[in-house]
């Protein structure tokens, strides 16, 4: 069974900064894709970023130009650089691996202040 273990979440005032990590105890090259997804209180699970083949990038629009996706593949981590963050990102933040099955880490908690 494969582990995603997410860290990096916390406070942060609006405008600041965060990186999001994903470590798996499997070779991340192994899956299709990766993906990092939020949820909100109240509110459906939603796609943030994902990367195909550790190359193919794509972003929801709501955080295009202000987050990064990005993977470590000697520390099988997955990231994702927060910038210019806005209280609407507030979330509990998931990591997803794609391969013969569909893993999800545990969440982590990002809040951001106005």
């Amino acid at each position: 069974q494969v582990q995603l273990v997410e860290s990096g979440g916390g406070l942060v005032q609006a405008g600041g900064s965060l990186r999001l990590s994903c470590t798996a105890s499997a070779r991340i090259l192994y899956f299709n894709a990766m993906a990092w997804y939020r949820q909100a209180p109240g509110k459906q699970r939603e796609l943030v970023a994902s990367i195909i083949r550790t190359t193919i990038r794509d972003y929801a629009d709501s955080v295009r130009g202000r987050f990064t996706i990005s993977t470590d593949n000697a520390k099988n981590t997955l990231y994702l650089q927060m910038n210019s963050l806005k209280p609407e990102d507030t979330a509990v933040y998931y990591c997803n691996a794609k391969g013969t099955q569909n893993h999800w880490g545990q969440g982590t908690q990002v809040t951001v202040s106005s």
